[in-house]
Formats: structure tokens, sequence, C-alpha cells
């Protein structure tokens, strides 16, 4: 029997499976996002990673240009199985210094998906619901998840341990059920979901979908480096390690990209957190440009390759698993 879907807002419905790609940072281009999108998952792009020099035309308008006129050839072409919608994720920390323009930009183009990280703000959901786009915010526990609903977020991102890039230290079991007590609207739950099985966990806890990252750094389409991608198929939970000292904010990365900048992943020091800065001059320093998030679930990824075939994967482990539990509980 279908999920019953109908209790989610009109995108974030159609999907082939409950799963949304996560953004990137650097990873996520729109490459990547129509081959998210026409495997029928959500994909998304953080507004950031489209940079452009001085003087020219906002890089953020062209790709959802493109990112809309291809989905929508894929459509025309393919009536019967439509691409899923897109998300792009807004940075709305003090210092990105272009969020107003982004925001602008995103409104214009009627995205219809808004994924918000560090920080809530009303202005920005207003913005998302002035076009009709759905705000999904990103959180570590269940206080700020409350802050986020009450400034106007319409659904949560829960993201829990083993969660790649920026990431929490709860349980998801623990902070879905905190959650689940007061909030009945959209939520997606983050932290090692890689499998099928894992996304079907996911809904067990009660959450509407799955959020997955580190699965499509090892993506012919991603913006990855040859060695980030391999050494994500070479890497395993034990070779993940969580750390402020890159960002400013708790993470994972993966131990070998720190080995290999010359640190010793097991004695890292804190970082300041007044040292985040999400402007949109932002670089990493120097030496942080070879340290390469991922979340704790990369033992499943056995190779690089498309990112449909992730999809497809996810797809077959996710109805096999449902069919395991049906014939057990039917």
């Amino acid at each position: 029997m279908p999920r019953d879907v109908s209790h989610l807002p009109t995108a974030l419905q159609g999907l082939r499976i409950p799963l949304i790609a996560s953004p990137l940072f650097i990873i996520s281009v729109p490459k990547l996002v129509i081959a998210q999108c026409k495997a029928g998952i959500v994909g998304s792009f953080p507004a950031l990673n489209a940079r452009e020099g001085e003087g020219e035309h906002p890089l953020l308008d062209t790709w959802l240009t493109q990112i809309k006129e291809e989905l929508d050839r894929h459509n025309q072409a393919n009536p019967d199985t439509p691409a899923a919608p897109y998300a792009v994720n807004q940075i709305v920390h003090r210092s990105n210094t272009r969020l107003e323009r982004d925001l602008e930009i995103c409104v214009k183009h009627d995205v219809p998906i808004w994924i918000t990280s560090l920080g809530a703000r009303v202005e920005v959901n207003e913005a998302a619901h002035s076009c009709g786009g759905v705000v999904l915010h990103d959180i570590i526990n269940n206080r700020f998840a409350k802050k986020a609903i009450e400034k106007g977020a319409d659904g949560l991102i829960a993201v829990a341990a083993g969660a790649g890039g920026h990431a929490g230290q709860q349980s998801p079991f623990a902070l879905m059920a905190e959650i689940r007590e007061w909030f009945d609207g959209p939520v997606a739950l983050s932290g090692s979901i890689a499998t099928g099985e894992s996304l079907l966990a996911a809904r067990a806890l009660g959450a509407d979908f799955g959020y997955t990252g580190s699965p499509f750094i090892a993506t012919d389409e991603a913006n990855a480096e040859q060695g980030y991608k391999d050494m994500i198929v070479d890497s395993g939970a034990e070779d993940i390690v969580y750390s402020s000292l890159f960002t400013g904010v708790w993470g994972n990365y993966l131990k070998g990209s720190v080995k290999a900048a010359g640190m010793d992943p097991d004695n890292l020091p804190q970082a300041d957190a007044s040292s985040m800065n999400f402007g949109d001059d932002r670089e990493k320093p120097k030496a942080w440009k070879t340290i390469w998030g991922s979340g704790q679930g990369i033992g499943a990824i056995k190779s690089v390759g498309p990112a449909g075939d992730i999809v497809d994967r996810m797809a077959a482990e996710y109805a096999a698993a449902g069919k395991r539990l049906a014939a057990e509980f039917g």
C-alpha cells in the first residue's frame, strides 16, 4: 500500500522514495541536483556554492534557470515519471552578506523548497512563503526545533549523530521522539542515512523523509576531487572524526584527509565559535582546503558512479526491507 502523503505540502509529495539529498558545500552543483531530481528525490544545493566575480551576473540566477529548464525538458519527455522538485539551501548566519540578494533571486525563480541553516529568521521564511515555497530548517536539538517553528518554518531537518558536515550529537531515537511529542509537520532525519534499510528506519522513528549527503559525494556528477570520492569509497564509520576546528561548528570529517593535512585526527583542538564566517567571500584557510566532510554511513558506498545509481540502490533496499517487515508483522 502506498504511504499516505496527504498531510505533506504538495512540493514534498510524489517522490519516488521519501528522500531529500542534502546540500553539500562546493560539491552540490546543477549537474548533481538535476541528476538527483530526475532519479525521483529532492536534489539540493547551497546558494553560496554559486559564486561569481565582482560585477558579474549572479551565478545563482544562472544556475536556477539551468535547473528549471532541464527539469522542464525532462518532464515534457517523461510525463509518467516526472522529476522531483529541487531545493536551495540558505545559510542565514549574520556573516552571510549575500543573503538578501540571494533571497530575491530565489523568490524570482519560485524556488519550491527552501532549506535554512545556522539560525532561524522570520524574514527568510516570509520570503519563501511569498513565492509559495516550503521551508525546512535544520536543527540539532529539540530547543532549536521549537525556535524554528515559532519563527515560521514549515518543517524540520533533524540532524542527528553520524551526519556529515555540521552534525549534532544526539541519537536519532531521542531527537525524533522529542520532536514528535509536539510537532506533526514535515520532518526529515539526517545521520548515516545511506541505505534503504536506514531510510525505512527513519520512517519508523516518525520521520517523513531521510536526508542524505555523503553517498552523493562519490558520484560522477559531484563537484569533488577524485581523491575525495575515492576516500569515501575506501572508508567506513571508524574513519570519521567529530571536530569544531575547521569551521567553528562541530562536524564530521574524514580522518584520512585530516592526516594528509599533517594533523592527528585523535588530538584536534577545539575552535572558537566566533571563528564562524559564512560570508560570500568565505574560503577555507589554505590548510583546511583538503579537509573533507563525511557522515558515518559511508561503509555502504562501494564505488564511484552515477547519482541515479545511489537512488536505484536505496529504492530497491527500501522496498525489500519493507517487505521483510510486512511479512514479519503482517
